[in-house]
């Protein structure tokens, strides 16, 4: 692959929300043109870290949440929109709600076509 061909002007905006707010994100995603999104089923804590259960009348701590992680490839000028999107979409207010990373994208190649840059995306 020719180096020359990278381009910088593409993110990977990565977002971990809860997962009952996956049908909210994903029509206010469309809404504003976003056509591909990688979603995989995580488990992780932030700062609520995890919770106490009782089970079988035996109590333990749930450290792991349940999560998804959004993966969107997309073009800088697209990025401001579909973060905002993503808040909108996916915020309850309250602990836990998640994050939102954002990542230089150094190339995109499709698989299918030999596409590549903005134009694979």
């Amino acid at each position: 692959m020719d180096s020359s061909k990278w381009n910088s002007d593409m993110k990977l905006v990565t977002a971990i929300i809860k997962p009952f707010k996956m049908d909210d994100v994903r029509a206010a995603l469309s809404d504003i043109g976003v056509q591909g999104v990688t979603v995989t089923e995580v488990k992780g804590f932030g700062r609520q870290r995890g919770h106490t259960e009782l089970y079988r009348g035996a109590e333990y701590v749930v450290d792991f949440l349940p999560k998804l992680k959004l993966e969107i490839a997309a073009p800088e000028e697209q990025v401001e929109a579909i973060v905002e999107a993503i808040i909108a979409s996916a915020s309850t207010g309250k602990i836990g709600d998640g994050k939102i990373f954002v990542a230089p994208l150094e190339q995109v190649v499709r698989i299918r076509t030999g596409e590549t840059g903005v134009e694979a995306i």
